[in-house]
């Protein structure tokens, strides 16, 4: 039987929780009369000043407790990953679906289909809106869950129904249009697929998004990625490198159009674009604030001009005399100025080694979706010198797990050289400079 309320995982030490008495493993049940149905909850009718709490302690008492506070003051609960209960699951059969091309054997997780808009307003999550019912709509107004990261793909009702495999996919505008009369902000993507929705549906797709600016805020164009592992779906092909010079090309038209009619740029093509058409990313201030970096869009960007502001600080001499960087095939493009750099530091040498993606296939070409086994296959001690570094994307977050279970001990030790992890130029430095100990193993 499911227990009602929500668990606490942990009590912020000092705070209102803690001096009431509340614990770990202690449940709230009732807050100023609502019934909670997740954290969402908890944190909206939390904000209230006066508050009466109905907890049921892990001996089976239940406690009520009034409260007077701050408007917004954090009680000092924490419900961990319970605090969702169960994920909606998607209910979608998209033609170009990521997980349906997944190789067996990795981690369940990366397995698993969510499809929740709570999770794209507490994690930046994308949902696809068809499996939300009036009720859902309503929550998200009134409780004002805000921004929300939509994967649209297509405005074209009937396409989208195709594309999606779903026949609740078509009432996508009328979603939007019902959020944005609402002042709900929405950041957008589209996956985009060869002679599906691009050319004129991207364009009218652009446009129907545009014209509910400033609610839907930006829009974010990313190739579709496909692996080795499509037996059995829908045929559909990565961008050759004209065709990804050309959709750069529209965009860049696009931002200038949206930039008279509405002074923001709105529409943003991934890096992945720009790489494969062997072109420079366009300046900054062309990424408005950058809204969608968790999407690929603006990365490149950010870390060239990292490296600008950290090159003049680079060592003069380093405690190593020869280092190898592993990325995927894209990511040497991106690297090749700071291998450049790096060797004006005296006595070390410095080599890039493009890791390919045999695992997934070779059309993955991003240093995101590269192994641990890619890169024990092919990555040699004796070739690698003092020290291997990796870019941080290619762990799990926060975690030092690749995508195939692989842990990053492991690697070392199989591997025997000591291996770092940076996250952009500046850490990088710092592990050249012995200032950086993360991931590091000797």
């Amino acid at each position: 039987m499911e227990q009602v309320g929500l668990e606490i995982n942990r009590v912020k030490p000092d705070s209102i929780a803690f001096e009431l008495g509340l614990e770990p493993g202690d449940r709230v049940l009732v807050l100023n009369g609502q019934a909670l149905r997740d954290a969402i909850d908890f944190r909206f009718y939390e904000a209230e000043e006066s508050l009466n709490i109905l907890v049921k302690k892990q001996s089976g008492d239940e406690w009520e407790l009034d409260v007077e506070k701050d408007y917004d003051e954090s009680l000092g609960i924490d419900f961990g990953q319970g605090g969702f209960g169960h994920t909606k699951r998607c209910a979608n059969k998209c033609l170009f679906c990521f997980v349906d091309q997944m190789p067996p054997g990795m981690r369940k997780t990366l397995y698993v289909k969510d499809d929740d808009y709570r999770l794209s307003f507490w994690n930046g999550n994308f949902i696809s809106l068809t499996n939300l019912g009036n009720n859902e709509l309503q929550r998200i107004v009134h409780q004002r869950l805000s921004p929300l990261y939509i994967s649209v793909h297509t405005t074209n009702p009937l396409l989208r129904e195709r594309m999606l495999g779903n026949k609740k996919a078509g009432f996508i505008l009328d979603q939007l249009k019902y959020l944005a009369d609402a002042g709900i902000e929405m950041h957008t993507q589209v996956v985009l697929c060869p002679g599906l929705n691009d050319k004129t549906e991207l364009e009218k797709t652009a446009d129907d998004l545009a014209g509910l600016w400033p609610a839907v805020n930006s829009m974010a164009v990313v190739p579709v990625g496909l692996t080795r592992f499509r037996q059995g779906l829908y045929p559909l092909r990565a961008f050759e490198r004209d065709e990804a010079a050309q959709l750069t090309s529209w965009v860049a038209k696009k931002q200038h159009e949206y930039l008279l009619r509405l002074h923001n740029p709105f529409i943003f093509a991934s890096d992945e674009f720009y790489l494969t058409a062997d072109l420079t990313v366009p300046p900054g201030e062309r990424y408005a604030g950058f809204p969608q970096l968790e999407n690929g869009v603006g990365l490149t960007r950010l870390f060239m001009d990292e490296w600008e502001t950290v090159r003049t600080a680079l060592p003069r001499e380093v405690p190593y005399t020869k280092i190898t960087i592993a990325t995927g095939m894209l990511g040497e493009k991106v690297l090749a100025p700071v291998i450049d750099g790096l060797k004006s530091i005296k006595g070390l040498e410095v080599n890039i080694k493009r890791v390919s993606n045999h695992y997934f296939g070779e059309q993955i070409t991003v240093a995101g979706l590269i192994t641990g086994e890619d890169l024990l296959n092919q990555l040699h001690p004796d070739e690698t010198g003092d020290l291997l570094v990796l870019p941080a994307v290619m762990l799990k977050k926060d975690s030092e797990v690749f995508l195939d279970g692989l842990s990053l001990k492991e690697l070392h030790q199989q591997l025997k050289v000591p291996v770092a992890v940076a996250d952009g130029p500046r850490q990088l430095v710092d592990i050249l400079s012995g200032c950086s100990p993360f991931y590091q193993f000797n």
